[in-house]
């Protein structure tokens, strides 16, 4: 849980219920989203195969092959953006990325506030950079329903990891971006208080169910 952590220092993440909203929608690719990275890129060097989607045409274009990889437990043929040796980018050169104008989408997309709304860390040790980051966010509320939206956000994300033997075929994310992400897309559920008498199963069939409208 991340408010086990201390943060050195904190970073205005936002107004959370507007943040929410605009971050669902970016899910649901009705928009993008402006992350307030400011020097940090974190993202960049913590070991994430990049893909180059259909619509990424420009920065396939400036992507050499030698920085091209093969995924685990991708499709054959997809095309991806490998890392180095330490985790970073090949695109990135002295800590900038040079391909940023006609960077691919899935980095336009990338927004680290969603493991701080799900009170998760990102991953590993090969996510420290980022962890760090997650640490510091702090989201400001407009008023009592953004703050419940907030805990039903949490909470979603705790039953998600922690039930998830709860859902149907273990259909359930185990990867922390998974796990943020379903719990975006489906914490309305908990702000039902119905749902606390359900039992496990009809909780993770409600998520499911959430997650799709």
């Amino acid at each position: 849980m991340l408010m086990q952590h201390a943060a050195a220092s904190t970073i205005d993440a936002g107004e959370f219920a507007a943040w929410l909203q605009a971050i669902i929608a970016s899910l649901r690719g009705d928009a993008g989203i402006e992350v307030p990275c400011g020097d940090c890129v974190g993202c960049c060097v913590s070991s994430y195969y990049i893909p180059l989607r259909p619509e990424d045409r420009a920065a396939r274009a400036r992507v050499p092959a030698t920085a091209l990889a093969s995924a685990p437990d991708q499709p054959a043929g997809q095309l991806m953006i490998g890392y180095g040796p330490t985790g970073e980018c090949p695109m990135l050169e002295a800590g900038h990325c040079t391909i940023y104008i006609d960077r691919p989408q899935t980095c336009r997309d990338y927004d680290c506030r969603i493991f701080a709304a799900a009170d998760i860390e990102a991953g590993g040790p090969e996510r420290r950079v980022i962890n760090q980051r997650v640490h510091a966010w702090r989201f400001s509320y407009r008023d009592d329903d953004a703050r419940r939206r907030h805990d039903a956000v949490r909470s979603a994300a705790a039953f998600i990891r922690d039930r998830w033997q709860a859902f149907p075929g273990l259909c359930a994310p185990t990867a922390p971006t998974g796990i943020a992400v379903l719990a975006l897309k489906a914490h309305a559920v908990f702000l039902d208080p119905a749902t606390a008498s359900l039992t496990d199963a009809e909780k993770a069939q409600s998520i499911l169910r959430a997650s799709r409208e």
